[in-house]
C-alpha cells in the first residue's frame, strides 16, 4: 500500500476507538502526566492501532509517538499524534483529532489529519495539494487586517508567559479576531482549509505539527518557525498562515518571540 493510504487506514480505524471513548469517560480512565497535561485510555488504544497498522506495512519506518516514544528505524519517520486536543475530548468538546504526519529524509511527505466528533478528514501528500473530505482546500487571500488567526497558550513554557502575552495583545489589536481551539493540529488544518487565515504558537512537539505543517504548504500557504526557518519541528514554535497573512503575523512574532 502507499504512504498516504497506510496513514489514512490509521486514522481511521483510531478514530472509531476515540468516538467509542467520547462523552463517556470516568475518571478512572484518565491520567495526568504533568500538571494540565492529560492522558486518557483513548489516548493509549488510538496509539496502539495506529502503530500497529504501520508496522504491519512498514516495519523498518521509524516511529515518533506521544505516548509511547515510538521507535528507532529508517529515514522515514512517522509523527503520531493519537488525540491531539485531549483536554477537548475529555470535556466533551468535538474539537480534537488523530494526527499523522510522513517524513522522508527531511521532508514531509504525506498527512493526514481526522476530526471525527466533526466528520472531517484532512489529506495531504507532497507535490499533490491538500483536501478535506476528499475536495480541495487552499488557505485564505484576506489581508492581515482582516485575518482571524489562532493561537495556542505555552502551556509548557509558561516561563515566557509575559513575553506571549504582549505578543498576543498586539496580534488582536491588528486583525480582526483571535480563536483558541486547543488542538495545534487542528488550527493548521482549518489555516489551510481557509477558516483561519494564520497561527502561531510555541513549545510544541513535533507530533502535534508534522501533519499540519504540509497541509498549510499544500493549500498555498507558509510555515515558518519564529525566526523564519524551518526548524519548527525542534523547538516547537510555529507560524503558519496564508501569503496574505504571513508577513504581518511574523513581523509581530518574531520581534517579542523570535529570539526566547
Amino acid at each position: 500500500m502507499k504512504i498516504l493510504d497506510v496513514a489514512l487506514k490509521a486514522v481511521e480505524e483510531a478514530s472509531e476507538i476515540l468516538m467509542e471513548y467520547f462523552g463517556k469517560l470516568s475518571s478512572l480512565e484518565i491520567e495526568e502526566k504533568s500538571k494540565n497535561d492529560y492522558v486518557t485510555e483513548a489516548d493509549k488504544k488510538s496509539e496502539m492501532i495506529i502503530i500497529k497498522t504501520i508496522q504491519g506495512y512498514f516495519p523498518q519506518h521509524t516511529i515518533i509517538a506521544e505516548e509511547s516514544g515510538g521507535k528507532e528505524g529508517n529515514e522515514w519517520k512517522w509523527y503520531i499524534d493519537p488525540l491531539d486536543g485531549t483536554k477537548n475530548f475529555i470535556h466533551g468538546l468535538p474539537v480534537f483529532c488523530v494526527s499523522i504526519g510522513v517524513e522522508r529524509g527531511d521532508e514531509m511527505v504525506a498527512a493526514v489529519i481526522g476530526a471525527p466528533a466533526l466528520g472531517e478528514i484532512y489529506v495531504a501528500e507532497k507535490g499533490s495539494g491538500a483536501y478535506c473530505n476528499d475536495k480541495r482546500i487552499k488557505v485564505s487571500s484576506r489581508p492581515f487586517d482582516e485575518a482571524l488567526v489562532a493561537t495556542g497558550f505555552p502551556f509548557r513554557g509558561k516561563d515566557l508567559l509575559e513575553d506571549y502575552l504582549v505578543c498576543f495583545k498586539e496580534v488582536f489589536l491588528k486583525v480582526s479576531g483571535v480563536r483558541r481551539c486547543g488542538s495545534a493540529a487542528m488550527d493548521l488544518a482549518y489555516t489551510a482549509k481557509g477558516v483561519f487565515d494564520g497561527f502561531w504558537e510555541m513549545s510544541l512537539h513535533p507530533w502535534d505539527i508534522a501533519a499540519g505543517v504540509l497541509l498549510v504548504e499544500e493549500a498555498g500557504g507558509v510555515v515558518s518557525d519564529f525566526k523564519g526557518e524551518k526548524g519548527y519541528l525542534k523547538s516547537g514554535n510555529i507560524i503558519g498562515a496564508s501569503k496574505s497573512a504571513y508577513a504581518g503575523l511574523y513581523e509581530i512574532v518574531n520581534r517579542h518571540l523570535g529570539e526566547k
